[in-house]
């Protein structure tokens, strides 16, 4: 279960940098991103660059929890961070299920639930 929710996190942390990449770059509309709330393009490139930033740090610390990436960090810190990741994820969920954008709260509710719910199983199992 443990290797599941490892590979779970970094598939999904891979697949949002991805799809915040192609947000940045129009591919897809920042309408269906931030809970349909964005007005401009300035304020989607600020709210984007923050959720790229956010997703990169997540998912370069699992590569470290998972031993993807060796780098010694104290066991204690990355409970912490695990038990910060999974609360980020729940009110993210919350806030998929407050957005106005339709396929955002269809797809994107499911897709953070189920990442709070590795994220979960890796804080209570470091």
């Amino acid at each position: 279960m443990i290797a599941l929710a490892q590979y779970g996190l970094i598939f999904i942390q891979a697949i949002f940098l991805v799809f915040h990449i192609l947000v940045i770059s129009k591919v897809i509309p920042y309408t269906i991103v931030w809970g349909g709330r964005l007005t401009s393009d300035r304020e989607m490139l600020r709210f984007e660059v923050v959720s790229i930033s956010i997703n990169s740090f997540f998912l370069f610390m699992i590569l470290v929890q998972s031993n993807q990436l060796l780098i010694d960090f104290p066991s204690s810190a990355m409970t912490i961070f695990l038990w910060i990741m999974t609360a980020l994820f729940a009110l993210n969920t919350l806030g998929n299920l407050l957005s106005k954008n339709k396929l955002e709260k269809r797809l994107f509710t499911p897709v953070t639930l189920i990442s709070m719910v590795f994220s979960l199983i890796l804080a209570l199992n470091n």
